[in-house]
């Protein structure tokens, strides 16, 4: 599945309208299964499924390393005529096999055969409460030069591909502490695009992510910040503002969030004694 899709479309300049094909970002539900049993419906743009899907799992403490993890694929059942619009395709499922049990009964705030859309990373918790997952505060002495922050949001945008076609995807980065832009993922969810990063450390054995930074295109919200503690990710930099409850999440967890990275200007929130300027 591609994660762009040409329509045509009326665009106007001044007083004439113009017929053109114009590049569209996919939107498509990924139903993710343990073990055959449906467990949440994710509003996603196609591309690194699997390591969304590992992604989700581990942020959401379901799973607690790759090792939990036997194999990851796409769904091999023959698709049944009464399904809904958008599963058709075999590769909008995917399945997970774990190496044990999961009882979701036992998984404090969860309900299951839930529907996230792309502006969600709660959906499906029961209360605020029960996103506070218990991670410990994080204690890494990483230090980093403010010029290096400087750089990120060009780096950033200037690996953002499908973005750069159609203008409508958010994206994350993970960046070493020189500055490095390690890997890229972009989503129609900023979440997404998150657990895609985080998926694709975990997949491969970077976890935890001690000495990296986590960039995300727009706001950064309380389940941004989670996801970063989750992978032990001590700065976590975003284009736009934060919300109170990212603050004091961050603030809580010894994580120093960044926000209004533009240009060289950035507003630190909380724990700026990451960030030097020497």
């Amino acid at each position: 599945m591609q994660p762009t899709s040409t329509k045509s479309i009326t665009r106007w300049a001044y007083a004439e309208p113009t017929q053109v094909e114009d590049e569209l970002v996919v939107e498509e539900p990924l139903e993710i299964r343990v073990g055959q049993q449906s467990l949440i419906v994710v509003m996603r743009t196609p591309g690194h499924d699997f390591e969304l899907t590992a992604g989700f799992l581990y942020t959401e403490s379901l799973i607690t390393s790759c090792d939990d993890i036997a194999i990851i694929a796409y769904c091999d059942e023959v698709p049944s005529e009464d399904q809904p619009t958008g599963f058709s395709s075999l590769q909008n499922i995917v399945n997970v096999h774990l190496t044990g049990a999961l009882d979701l009964e036992t998984q404090s705030g969860w309900q299951r055969n839930f529907h996230a859309n792309a502006s969600c990373g709660l959906c499906g918790k029961m209360t605020i409460e029960s996103v506070k997952h218990q991670v410990p505060p994080l204690n890494s002495r990483m230090h980093v030069n403010q010029a290096v922050f400087y750089q990120l949001n060009d780096r950033l945008r200037a690996a953002q591909s499908v973005f750069e076609r159609t203008g409508g995807l958010h994206a994350a980065g993970l960046f070493d502490e020189t500055g490095e832009l390690l890997i890229v993922r972009e989503d129609i969810g900023r979440h997404n695009a998150v657990d895609k990063v985080i998926g694709h450390a975990l997949l491969t054995d970077l976890l935890p992510l001690e000495r990296h930074i986590l960039m995300v295109s727009g706001r950064a919200s309380f389940e941004i910040v989670q996801k970063a503690l989750f992978a032990r990710i001590p700065i976590v930099v975003a284009v736009s503002a934060a919300s109170t409850l990212a603050v004091d999440l961050a603030a809580e967890g010894n994580l120093t969030l960044v926000g209004f990275m533009r240009g060289k200007s950035m507003a630190v929130y909380s724990c700026p004694e990451r960030i030097s300027s020497v």
